[in-house]
């Protein structure tokens, strides 16, 4: 799996774990909430700039959410199908 897709999940594994919409992070982070969603589902290549505003955002390091893990492991579905 890309980097772009473990990002992705990550910010929607620490979103979801602090209680956050994606509307909720477009007010902390001023991106978009399409550009948000985007990140999410490993569509959009996000900038470093976008990394560290997420990461501030929900209070956590931004190497956390580079970081493979349990809940960014390869799936069913993943199209690339790298593990």
């Amino acid at each position: 799996m890309g980097l772009v897709r473990i990002f992705g999940r990550n910010v929607r594994a620490a979103r979801e774990a602090a209680g956050l919409t994606q509307e909720d992070l477009e007010g902390l982070t001023g991106l978009r909430r399409s550009y948000i969603s985007d990140m999410e589902r490993g569509t959009r290549n996000p900038s470093l700039r976008a990394l560290e505003k997420v990461a501030a955002a929900l209070g956590i390091l931004p190497e956390t959410l580079l970081r493979l893990s349990e809940d960014t492991a390869w799936m069913p579905g993943d199209e690339d199908g790298e593990g």
